[in-house]
């Protein structure tokens, strides 16, 4: 089916210059019955647009109309039938080659449409019904394509037609001047010959019945919650203001549909995370919104990644400190340094600070087993008290001998030989085994490296190649456009250099720091 959609979108896209993203949404939107709205100036070629997604189904019927604020009804749906109202005292249209009997519709200024056009609006877009007289007609509508040069006013009640075009493209003039130039000098009237390989109405039936069936797994629901709640709080533009993009939940279960028209278009049995990219035309409100929009829809596509990433990253930091502690206790004993020994550990890490703030306050056993003697004429070390990430209500203690702290409350610290710890000069206790006790953490010589046991090398493979998948599913999209590919590209580089360093974590852990 891919290499199917590849060639009708190949014959659609011949003639017209730097509209492959939005003919190929298009195109998607009206297998899942959706409408699309371009915003541009004039002269970018919406039109075209909906007329080269005419010819993409056989025998398709089209419909174009340049509204204006003097636009009425009759224009769109047809005229009032005189004979039967004379003959029959009834109410009807004569919708034949208007809208009600059309599989495409453009039409331009879609704003300056009056209240009476906008309420039959928005049942032909929704439930594809138009009601002539006292029945209701089940309209053959495919796709409507409206274009504007602006967003809809605020307070004219334009909200709800709005939130009916799942699919909002920005379009512009053509931007690679080598394309440009070739457009001038394009003689051919290509752009309106037609495709040799439309879609005809049995296909398009059957296709229909195929997409019902392709599956949304439980991963790509998670992603969309994770992008629901990553727009309740949206850095716009350079202010820095958060502002929430309000997505209905109508819009949320079609945006479903377009993703199971995605997965199908490129022969997927069900929805893979890299299906949601093009989410982000359905989600925008505003323009100046695009941006940010766009790169919550990316982070949230490789979110199990990332996840699997910051995991291995985080074991391994917390294995590489238990290693440091347990050198530090090795190093301890051969210089025949046992003056600690008697401090109670925790957790493997940590001294307990006692009568220190809520009384969980802990220090780093390396940290205090290298801090100087308390002298009041010396200087001391610097060091940090911040929250613990892991449990808000613990504080941490870290010496940054030579570093400048980012984050927490700068001390200063030092030590002495009967379990004290200086904080700022003043002294605290430091909790000590109690008689009978043993230690939760005695470590020998023989240490084992990996204290949790994971094969490091073997997870950040796996995970690698678990990018490079789904990297590539990305960019075989047929809906991007160059600059959304490098988007993407960029982010998944971020990626792979946080695997990099996780690598080199995993190696220290194995071979120490040569």
């Amino acid at each position: 089916m891919k290499d199917r959609i590849i060639r009708l979108l190949d014959e659609m896209n011949r003639g017209v210059y730097e509209k492959e993203t939005e003919i190929g949404l298009s195109l998607l939107a009206a297998l899942a019955g959706e409408s699309v709205l371009l915003l541009g100036p004039p002269g970018v070629a919406k039109s075209m647009v909906a007329r080269r997604l005419k010819q993409a189904f056989a025998g398709a019927r089209s419909f174009e109309y340049l509204m204006s604020r003097f636009s009425t009804p009759d224009e769109l749906f047809g005229p009032v039938s005189i004979s039967r109202l004379k003959e029959s005292d009834q109410y009807e249209r004569r919708v034949e080659g208007y809208l009600p009997t059309a599989d495409v519709v453009f039409l331009d200024e879609i704003w300056k449409a009056g209240p009476a056009i906008q309420n039959a609006l928005l049942t032909a877009l929704n439930e594809k019904l138009f009601r002539n007289g006292d029945h209701e007609l089940r309209i053959p509508l495919k796709l409507l394509v409206a274009a504007s040069n602006e967003l809809p006013a605020q307070g004219e009640g334009l909200e709800a037609l709005w939130d009916r075009f799942l699919v909002r493209l920005v379009c512009s003039c053509i931007r690679r001047e080598e394309t440009f130039r070739r457009m001038l000098l394009d003689e051919a009237d290509e752009a309106c010959s037609p495709v040799s390989c439309p879609v005809t109405p049995e296909e398009y039936a059957d296709w229909q019945s195929a997409i019902r069936k392709v599956d949304v797994p439980d991963e790509v629901l998670e992603s969309i919650s994770s992008i629901r709640h990553e727009l309740s709080a949206v850095v716009a533009d350079e202010s820095g203001v958060r502002r929430s993009v309000y997505v209905s939940d109508r819009r949320w279960k079609h945006i479903v549909r377009l993703l199971r028209v995605s997965a199908w278009m490129h022969d997927r049995p069900s929805v893979s995370p890299a299906d949601l990219l093009p989410l982000y035309h359905c989600l925008w409100n505003e323009p100046d919104e695009r941006e940010a929009v766009r790169a919550a829809v990316i982070r949230a596509v490789f979110t199990p990644c990332a996840r699997q990433i910051a995991d291995l990253s985080g074991a391994l930091k917390n294995d590489l400190r238990l290693l440091n502690v347990a050198e530090a206790l090795k190093q301890a004993r051969l210089k025949g340094d046992h003056r600690d020994d008697s401090l109670k550990i925790y957790n493997h890490l940590y001294y307990l600070v006692e009568n220190h703030g809520t009384g969980h306050t802990y220090i780093f056993l390396v940290d205090y087993r290298n801090l100087k003697a308390y002298d009041p004429k010396a200087i001391p070390t610097q060091g940090i008290i911040y929250p613990d990430p892991r449990q808000p209500k613990h504080s941490l203690i870290r010496a940054v001998a030579g570093q400048k702290p980012s984050k927490g409350q700068t001390v200063t610290l030092a030590r002495d030989d009967f379990h004290h710890l200086y904080i700022n000069g003043v002294r605290y206790s430091l909790q000590c085994l109690e008689r009978g006790e043993t230690q939760q953490s005695d470590w020998i010589a023989d240490t084992p490296p990996a204290f949790s046991g994971r094969d490091y090398e073997a997870e950040l493979e796996q995970t690698n190649r678990s990018l490079a998948s789904l990297t590539r599913e990305a960019g075989d999209l047929l809906f991007l456009s160059d600059d959304e590919r490098k988007a993407v590209s960029d982010y998944a580089s971020t990626l792979r250099q946080q695997i990099a360093y996780a690598r080199a974590d995993a190696r220290k852990l194995l071979y120490g720091d040569e």
